[in-house]
């Protein structure tokens, strides 16, 4: 298996955290996801061994990697640990998908 240093990103993923207070934080060289999502204890996930993350903002989260179907799997599991509301849209929203509302 390659070094994560070696490891070349193919596939992206972009995920936005909107809500007031919904912050994430990547820690151990992308290796763990903590989220707050407005419940009384933090979301802690573990991150796949072909998927890296990365937090740009703290609203804004990129999961990269060399198997697309691991990227995709892993954003949507961390896309199920809030999903977007539908009046409000307070949630975790993937930014590749594009809102048709004008």
């Amino acid at each position: 298996m390659a070094e994560i240093s070696e490891m070349e990103a193919q596939f992206f993923r972009f995920l936005k955290i909107v809500g007031v207070g919904f912050k994430a934080r990547a820690e151990s060289e992308g290796r763990l996801l903590f989220l707050k999502l407005g419940y009384s204890h933090e979301v802690e996930l573990t991150v796949p061994p072909a998927v890296r993350v990365f937090c740009f903002k703290p609203n804004i989260v990129c999961c990269t990697g060399i198997d697309k179907q691991r990227v995709h799997q892993f954003a949507a599991a961390v896309r199920s640990c809030k999903p977007p509301e539908v009046y409000k849209g307070k949630g975790i929203i993937n930014c590749n998908i594009y809102n048709n509302k004008l």
